[in-house]
């Protein structure tokens, strides 16, 4: 166990004043990048050292299982062993399989791992049509329902304010809710929100197991409560009983999720709940550069001036201030269309790879996982790694699983193989699931399968950089098994491209926010005064997600030569407006706007309104002018590399690079380069075979 003033060595005033206020009720205030999990890991571990805490006693809650699993490992390293750190869901869980038996009798329901099949079937017993986005809406109605603990019956009454999915009213839904839980009920299953249902049930009517919950856990620390549901809040309450040993960390301006049923009035209203309570504000941001946290701060301060009575309650927000030195001003793109947006992206990424920055310290950011795709075929087509996050949790896709158990079977036979040789090992087994060294050029399925894999490699090479020789397969497995357990996913390598909610908690060296325009930020269906502010605090979210750069663009039309009436965003007007002025070095002093042009036909100067018309820089129509025999060539030697290599002929080059390259005549690697569809891989791989066949 470490000594107990070793723990609070770097930590700030503020935060030593929070690891060190070990009797609650206490309120922590966070701000984004001040250091929070340092803060509340440290107050655990000081309270275990100093002996406050029986660790065995303490039980840390947040709402993600990667956050829960950073605040075990933390705990871990401080000498806080025996300190239990889960999600709500988790805790819940756990208690509920073990007083299932004394509470309930009998076997337990079995757990819905997602609603959407029952939800189909629900539809479909009532004749009712739905498509993947219907689902996806239907499951977040049924959930935010039952996070306010209503039953079908209750919801109908009390969702009248809500909006409906597309071509459903109040009633339709009603009766899909009654018709879902109907079919849990008939096949003995439960959802994750009626574990936290039933807990409270049992937590409310067994006395004695209350007391025995309550016996076991007497220290609570609540992470993200700004995030808590009133079933949360409930199930916590039942914890708690009628004790106040309970820290709750929090950021009002991160509140992101009302759609669950999240509020952030539980955090704001803890001084009227507990009035004796420790109240500590974590204002000093250790992870953005001034320039960027003055943008951050100027976007709130925006709607805190206009406050007036008839506006939905609008806490006072923290003030950060920025401890990192100078950096790079935000840099604000206006594009002409969404292609043109999605390119000049990919090319400031290029620009950034290129002077030595990694593709997992990048981010492009997006209101909507629909405008991911124009990213994706740009980046693939620029030969530039990248991820996509919020999609099936990764230990629950099929070419993880698969890769598991074959990493599992080989093991048996491979007690000898140790160190660098198990990276090789790994890469041997996986290559039968479709991993290659290379990443594959084109998006999608194909593109996620091996970034799956990938990640599974990167991990074998992590262990082996921080164990050496100690490394074996069945280490390699035993991690992967441990992290399953607890959804903890290995961090993948390349750009991640991920919706801002799926952001959360998360950091980059460079992130960029794309599509913002009306429409998307705020989004459409933002009417109220109340979703306009939640909008503000998701795009507070998404800017303080960057740590040095931050790059921040809109399109004022969906394609080229399309109609350019899309308005830029009404949050970057406060943003905006003071870069063009003289600005303290907590702000950007210079307002750098950069437009796109549009691409034109450079035979008939039309405008090119298809990605493949503007790789080869002319229409499809108008005549080619390369020489057909040259062309041939080049496609009968794809032909020969794509059967060499067992992969459709697209894999190697698509047939829009093929003609640009007949067309364009590179004459050397810096000009072939240059040509779109030829990323560095690629050009190391293919490079000379073309220049040697346009030469000849």
């Amino acid at each position: 166990m470490q000594n107990p003033e070793d723990i609070l060595a770097g930590l700030d005033t503020e935060q030593r004043q929070a690891a060190t206020a070990l009797h609650g009720p206490v309120r922590i205030l966070a701000g984004a990048g001040t250091g929070k999990t340092r803060a509340i890991t440290h107050r655990i571990a000081y309270g275990v050292a100093t002996g406050v805490y029986n660790p065995y006693n303490v039980l840390a809650v947040t709402f993600t299982a990667r956050a829960a699993a950073e605040m075990r490992s933390r705990l871990r390293d401080l000498g806080a062993h025996g300190v239990q750190a889960k999600t709500f869901h988790a805790a819940a869980l756990s208690q509920l399989q073990y007083f299932w038996q004394q509470a309930v009798g009998g076997d337990m329901p079995r757990l819905v791992d997602y609603k959407t099949h029952l939800i189909v079937e629900a539809a479909q017993r009532l004749r009712m049509s739905t498509d993947k986005a219907t689902i996806r809406d239907l499951a977040g109605e049924i959930e935010w329902a039952k996070f306010n603990m209503l039953t079908p019956q209750t919801y109908q009454q009390q969702a009248t304010h809500r909006s409906m999915p597309a071509s459903w009213d109040l009633i339709a839904v009603t009766r899909l809710f009654q018709a879902y839980e109907d079919l849990k009920s008939d096949r003995g299953l439960i959802d994750f929100e009626d574990v936290l249902l039933i807990m409270v049930g049992i937590l409310e009517s067994e006395p004695r197991i209350a007391a025995t919950v309550r016996n076991q856990y007497r220290v609570f620390l609540v992470d993200e409560f700004q995030d808590v549901s009133p079933l949360q809040y409930r199930l916590l309450s039942g914890w708690l009983g009628d004790r106040d040993d309970l820290c709750v960390v929090g950021d009002t301006s991160q509140t992101i999720y009302a759609f669950t049923g999240a509020t952030a009035d539980y955090l704001l209203d803890f001084g009227q709940k507990f009035p004796d309570a420790t109240q500590i504000d974590l204002i000093r941001d250790y992870r953005s550069t001034p320039q960027i946290v003055g943008l951050a701060n100027r976007l709130l301060q925006e709607r805190t001036k206009v406050d007036r009575p008839g506006l939905p309650r609008w806490p006072q927000p923290l003030e950060l201030v920025s401890q990192r030195e100078a950096g790079p001003d935000p840099i604000f793109a206006e594009c002409s269309h969404e292609q043109a947006e999605a390119e000049w992206v990919t090319g400031q990424i290029k620009q950034l790879l290129a002077a030595g920055h990694k593709g997992a310290d990048m981010a492009i950011l997006f209101r909507t996982n629909a405008q991911s795709a124009a990213f994706e075929q740009t980046l693939s087509d620029a030969g530039v790694s990248y991820q996509v996050r919020g999609a099936e949790r990764f230990f629950n896709r099929r070419e993880v699983r698969d890769g598991i158990l074959q990493l599992r079977a080989a093991a048996k036979s491979a007690d000898a193989v140790v160190g660098a040789e198990v990276i090789s090992r790994v890469k041997d087994v996986l290559a039968s699931l479709g991993y290659t060294p290379q990443a594959p050029q084109q998006s999608g399925a194909v593109r996620e399968r091996w970034e799956s894999l990938n990640a599974i490699v990167n991990l074998a090479e992590d262990l082996v950089a921080s164990r050496g020789q100690q490394v074996t397969l069945d280490v390699v497995v035993a991690e992967l098994d441990e992290r399953a357990s607890h959804q903890h996913a290995p961090v993948m390598e390349g750009v991640t491209l991920a919706s801002i909610h799926s952001a959360k908690g998360l950091e980059w060296d460079s992130v960029f926010l794309v599509g913002l325009t009306e429409g998307l930020m705020p989004i459409s269906f933002a009417t109220e005064d109340k979703n306009v502010d939640e909008e503000r605090r998701l795009f507070y979210v998404g800017i303080t997600r960057a740590k040095t750069r931050v790059f921040l663009s809109w399109s004022l039309a969906r394609s080229a030569g399309g109609r350019a009436n899309r308005k830029p965003s009404r949050f970057l007007q406060a943003i905006r407006s003071t870069t063009t002025h003289a600005a303290s070095e907590s702000t950007p002093r210079t307002k750098r706007t950069l437009k796109a042009k549009v691409s034109k036909c450079r035979t008939c100067g039309a405008v090119l309104t298809t990605g493949a018309e503007r790789k080869i820089g002319r229409c499809e129509d108008c005549p080619p002018t390369y020489d057909p025999e040259l062309f041939d060539r080049l496609v009968s030697w794809r032909k020969e590399i794509s059967t060499a290599d067992k992969v459709p002929a697209f894999v190697v080059f698509t047939d829009a690079t093929l003609v640009a390259i007949a067309e364009k005549m590179p004459a050397d690697f810096k000009q072939l380069r240059q040509l779109p569809g030829v990323g560095p891989k690629k050009l190391e791989r293919y490079g000379e075979d073309v220049l040697a066949i346009l030469s000849s």
